[in-house]
Formats: C-alpha cells, structure tokens, sequence
C-alpha cells in the first residue's frame, strides 16, 4: 500500500478537476483525451497517494499530533 501524502483540501481539488475533465469527455466528442486525462486525478484522489509527489518528496497531508 502507498504511503498517504496528499492532504484533504489536495484530495477534493483533485476530485473536482478528474470529475469535471469526465464529465468534459461525454459532453464533448468522445475521440478527445479527457477522459484518460481525467482519471488520473480521480485515482489520486480516492488512494490519497500520488506517485509524483513520492519521487518529488512532496507530502500536502498534515502530520498527526504526537502525544
């Protein structure tokens, strides 16, 4: 399983974008690229883990509070 590295707000803005470049590829004709495009952010989203963000070193999920 991947480590999570993407955040909350990072995870609803990813949804939104995959969701509306979906929805972009039935509206418009279908031999456009948004689909492919779109399911990207959907799958990044719903894992809360990004591949990028591993081999860049980027984490947008906050640390959990030690106690």
């Amino acid at each position: 399983m991947l480590k999570k590295n993407i955040g909350n707000l990072d995870r609803i803005i990813r949804f939104i974008v995959g969701a509306a470049l979906v929805i972009a590829y039935f509206v418009m004709d279908n031999a456009s690229p948004w689909l492919l495009v779109g399911i990207i952010p959907l799958v990044t989203s719903l894992m809360s883990s990004c591949p990028a963000y591993t081999l860049l070193g980027l984490n947008t999920c906050p640390m959990k509070k030690q106690d």
